[in-house]
Order: C-alpha cells, then structure tokens, then sequence
C-alpha cells in the first residue's frame, strides 16, 4: 500500500471538524533518537478556536502556552495535562485562527517493541496507546516537540490510503471537559467504531 505525509494544504482547511474527522486513518509518525515508531489514529477531538469554551484560545486567548495555536496550521501544540502527561494536538486552519485536534488514541503499526519498553509494557494491548497521555509516551512525544513542523522533521503524519464509510465513524462528546458547561456536550470526539485502540472515559 503505497503512503504519501499529508500536504501543508491539508492542515490549514478552515472546517476542524472534517479535519479531526480525516485524521481518522491516518498514520502518526515519530522518528526518536534513531528510533522509527507510528501508529494508525483512531480518535481524535476538535478544539474550535475562540468560540470553543472547551479550547485554551477560547475568547481569544493569548499566553505562552497557546501562541502555537495562531500559527498556520500544520505544526503540533504538546502541552503539559496535571503535571504529567504531554498531550499532542495538530494545529489547523488559516494563522490566528487557533484551531486544534487532539489524537486521543492510535493503534500502534510500527516500532511496537519500542513502544513497549517506553511504556514499560510487555505485551501489546490497548493500555499501551489509548489514550493521549499513553500514546505520546509510546512515541516518545514530549513538550520539545511543541511548535514543529509536521511537513519536516522528526514528527509527521501520512495517508495510508485507508477509506472510511461514515458508518466507521462514531461522533460523541469530548472526554474531560465539563468545565466548557454547554460546549462539553457538543460531538466533536471522533472514532473508529470498534477499535479496541480508542480511550475509554
């Protein structure tokens, strides 16, 4: 099957539910301290902007930590969650519009054994990836890779030629987010039905 990284244009399409929408599918890819690792995204979640109460740019904001979010899309935002877990999210749409999908789940396709040992796991199984604290200790994300390029680099990701039917894909609330009051409930979680790599709440 032959895979091709996906093209700047992709990522700055302004809609960033079809964008979460067509991750799905897609193969995530990290090349870390010579070690190749990848795994095919199953879930993901929509961040719309400064409208999304549920967004860390909601109302236009504006810090440190969110300035990754105005950039055009096609870079990654990683940040930190309760002190712990780096979370990776794909920047998209036009510069200052600071829209973002986070990967909440992959299945694992390449490198597994190194994904293991960074995981401290013996044996491949859904804890190893479901889940977007998991899945960046198992390619081996961290906060350094915040702000790169996802067209060059060490962190891409490519179209497999994998086709989903709108029936593959399931649409439902984000996971963690109660404090976006009515936004929590919007459908912006998207997954591959029955993939045993999706997080679970």
């Amino acid at each position: 099957m032959r895979s091709s990284k996906l093209p700047k244009d992709f990522y700055i399409q302004e809609d960033v539910q079809r964008i979460a929408t067509q991750l799905l599918g897609k193969i995530l890819f990290t090349h870390v301290d010579g070690v190749l690792t990848g795994g095919l995204i199953v879930e993901t979640e929509a961040y719309n902007g400064i409208t999304d109460k549920a967004s860390h740019a909601y109302g236009r904001r504006y810090t440190g930590r969110t300035k990754v979010m105005y950039l055009e899309g096609g870079v990654s935002y990683v940040y930190r969650c309760y002190g712990i877990h780096d979370l990776f999210n794909v920047v998209t749409g036009p510069k200052d519009i600071p829209q973002a999908v986070l990967i909440r789940g992959i299945e694992p396709v390449e490198g597994i054994d190194y994904m293991l040992r960074r995981r401290n796991m013996e044996k491949l199984n859904p804890k190893l990836s479901a889940g977007p604290g998991t899945l960046t200790k198992a390619l081996g994300i961290t906060n350094s890779f915040n702000g790169k390029s996802l067209s060059c680099g060490d962190i891409w990701i490519e179209d497999v030629g994998q086709v989903l039917l709108e029936q593959d894909i399931i649409a439902t609330t984000r996971i963690g987010v109660d404090y976006a009051k009515e936004d929590a409930l919007l459908p912006w979680r998207h997954y591959i039905r029955g993939n045993r790599f999706v997080s679970r709440k």
